[in-house]
């Protein structure tokens, strides 16, 4: 049986848990918008075409940032077909997925959608086909209170008071040779530079996320972050990481430890802008938004649903990259939050890709139900619970062999302690496809009084690490009550099943 020690000590601390680390992503891909969160027509949608029972879900789920609109798609976007009447917004052909766009549902729609869902809107701007003025007059439009051409559209469009926005992404992914607007790094670094100034002159009160790399296997990664940020660190706050994983050859083992890839992503992106800093003299902090993560099957699947199989169909919102996640991939998606707590005190935003039904962890069905995916547990429960100080671990755990990443932990783990509250969170995975571990912690300086709750996701009865939630059958894996956790002498013992998340709320006390 695999073991793990983990102690923690309320004097050791990462940082502040950082709320809009638990973000999400809205795209114009696929059916993430429409049959997605807005379906005028159907039966749960409200008089404003919103899906009732989607918002219902994403309100459980709890995200508190959205980006919009993209993604691929924003790099070949113009926002002002996404305003005015309805009936006056022109049909276009979007390059990025190869569909076409409707602009049904655009800015004032997102922005009241974000209003009733609870979440901050987290704005990208079209740096591929487009520039510094678009740029520019977009954050006039969406935060001037008005008095100006741009400001007063948008009270004729219908919105009064400004909107608001703070958060904005200068682009998309514009390393990526398929990107609409390809750049080297000298060329987006002078074009973020310049763009973010020029909306900073607008709204001096923005927050500004420069592109990163669009993956870690990129063969400009490092040197990418580097020249961006030489052109554009006092201008920016954050630098963006994209990382999308999935299981390869069968090789479950590598696929549970892919979170040791993002830890080992994440300290170089942090390496490099602290390299900039120091050689640029820099005094301000610039930290990461990591705005898209996620398991994606993108190799070895030849479904309907793939992107380069409906390529120039120019159909509206047809089905892409609809995945469906099993309790495998929910328990990789819980290391890959744990690893996101875990360097919470750089990375300041997350966003997991994406929101509803492009590899999502809400399905719904035109005119049918919205169900729960395996992913939506092990996201809910953090973004609900985890709250107060990230606790530093130290983490003593039986290893496992892995193709690609050699000996890892069986036991991957993260913490929370909320002093206000006088509770404290253990977020806990089983790595072991076949073996019980059994896990002690030791709590230090906070003195342990009893366990609020224990929860697990696992393998359902019956089933097998594919088993899925599926339209037909929506509740076949959830989260359960774990019954093996106990406190001896304030010490905590669990015993988690083989395949499994878990999370562990305590009530705890200064000592």
């Amino acid at each position: 049986m695999p073991r793990a020690r983990i102690v923690i000590d309320r004097d050791f601390t990462v940082a502040d848990v950082p709320r809009r680390l638990f973000g999400s992503f809205v795209e114009h891909m696929g059916r993430c918008v429409y049959t997605g969160i807005f379906e005028p027509g159907h039966p749960e949608a409200d008089e404003r075409g919103f899906r009732r029972d989607v918002l219902a879900l994403v309100k459980e789920m709890g995200p508190t940032v959205v980006r919009y609109p993209g993604g691929n798609f924003v790099s070949g976007y113009l926002w002002e077909d996404g305003v005015g009447p309805v009936a006056d917004r022109p049909r276009r052909l979007d390059g990025a997925w190869h569909t076409v766009e409707t602009n049904a549902f655009g800015l004032h729609e997102f922005v009241e959608w974000a209003r009733a869902a609870d979440v901050e809107v987290m704005q990208a701007v079209n740096l591929g086909t487009r520039g510094v003025e678009e740029a520019r007059a977009l954050v006039e439009y969406a935060n001037h209170p008005g008095g100006t051409y741009w400001s007063d559209l948008r009270r004729r469009n219908g919105a009064s008071e400004p909107f608001d926005i703070r958060l904005w992404c200068l682009g998309n992914e514009l390393d990526g040779p398929w990107q609409i607007g390809h750049k080297t790094a000298h060329e987006y670094g002078r074009l973020a530079q310049e763009t973010a100034k020029a909306m900073r002159f607008v709204d001096p009160d923005l927050e500004l996320v420069a592109v990163g790399s669009s993956n870690r296997q990129m063969p400009t990664f490092g040197s990418w972050e580097h020249t961006v940020l030489t052109h554009a660190y006092e201008e920016v706050d954050y630098i963006s990481m994209h990382a999308y994983y999935q299981e390869r050859d069968e090789d479950a083992a590598s696929f549970l430890a892919e979170s040791v890839d993002m830890d080992a992503f994440i300290e170089g992106v942090i390496a490099t802008i602290d390299a900039v800093k120091a050689a640029g003299k820099h005094t301000r902090q610039v930290d990461i938004s990591f705005d898209e993560w996620n398991v994606w099957y993108q190799e070895g699947l030849q479904t309907d649903d793939q992107p380069h199989l409906v390529a120039r169909q120019w159909r509206e919102h047809p089905r892409l990259i609809e995945d469906t996640y099993s309790v495998t991939d929910a328990v990789v998606v819980g290391t890959f939050l744990h690893s996101l707590l875990r360097h919470g005190d750089r990375v300041r935003i997350a966003n997991q890709a994406q929101l509803v039904n492009v590899i999502a962890p809400i399905r719904s069905e035109e005119n049918g139900p919205a169900w729960r995916q395996t992913i939506f547990w092990p996201f809910a429960r953090i973004a609900e619970l985890a709250r107060g100080r990230i606790l530093r671990l130290a983490v003593e755990s039986s290893q496992i062999a892995t193709a690609k990443f050699g000996d890892v932990d069986a036991v991957d783990a993260a913490a929370t302690w909320d002093e206000g509250s006088g509770r404290a969170a253990l977020f806990l995975a089983n790595r072991s496809l076949d073996e019980e571990a059994a896990v002690t912690l030791e709590v230090r300086g906070l003195g342990v009084t009893g366990v609020r709750g224990a929860e697990v996701l696992t393998l359902p009865e019956g089933g097998d690490r594919h088993s899925a939630n599926t339209q037909d059958a929506p509740d076949t894996v959830g989260l359960v009550p774990l019954r093996s956790v106990g406190l001896e002498d304030g010490t905590l013992r669990a015993t988690l099943p083989p395949l499994s998340w878990a999370v562990v709320q305590l009530d705890v006390a200064r000592t």
